[in-house]
């Protein structure tokens, strides 16, 4: 049953990254058995905190420019999870846009300079722009 043997310890920043630190030590200080945490700056603010607590970061967009892992096939440490901008995934992506919508031959593709690090920024461009040629797609990148 639900509750009768986990424990579930929510914190929330409020949208203020200064309070993380605070937040995971806490989290440290409790003996938690995991600690779970949604984007980088709150996995960086957990592995700041223990470098021994299991940490699981659920969706961070660059785990290995953003610091949290030193690679995504050996994390090291204490630290894994799951990163959803892979640049080996933007070819796949496309197909299946292509495959959804047989007729298309032109995609936007709306992103945020600077969001993802510089290198995962190119190696995303690069991995669309190949991509892209090789299903007769034409890309249109749009910043945000």
């Amino acid at each position: 049953m639900w509750g009768r043997n986990i424990a579930i310890e929510y914190r929330d920043a409020e949208g203020k990254s200064e309070r993380l630190p605070d937040l995971a030590a806490d989290l440290v200080r409790l003996k938690v058995d995991v600690i779970v945490t949604v984007a980088a700056l709150p996995a960086l603010a957990a592995l700041d905190a223990t470098r021994t607590l299991p940490t699981v970061f659920i969706g961070a967009a660059d785990p290995v420019t953003s610091g949290i892992v030193s690679s995504l096939a050996q994390p090291g440490g204490n630290v894994t999870g799951l990163s959803l901008l892979l640049p080996e995934l933007v070819g796949k992506r496309l197909e299946l846009f292509k495959q959804a919508v047989p007729g298309i031959s032109r995609i936007a593709i709306l992103w945020q300079p600077g969001g993802s690090g510089k290198q995962t920024e190119r190696d995303l461009s690069r991995g669309a722009e190949a991509a892209a040629r090789a299903l007769g797609l034409q890309l249109l990148p749009v910043e945000a």
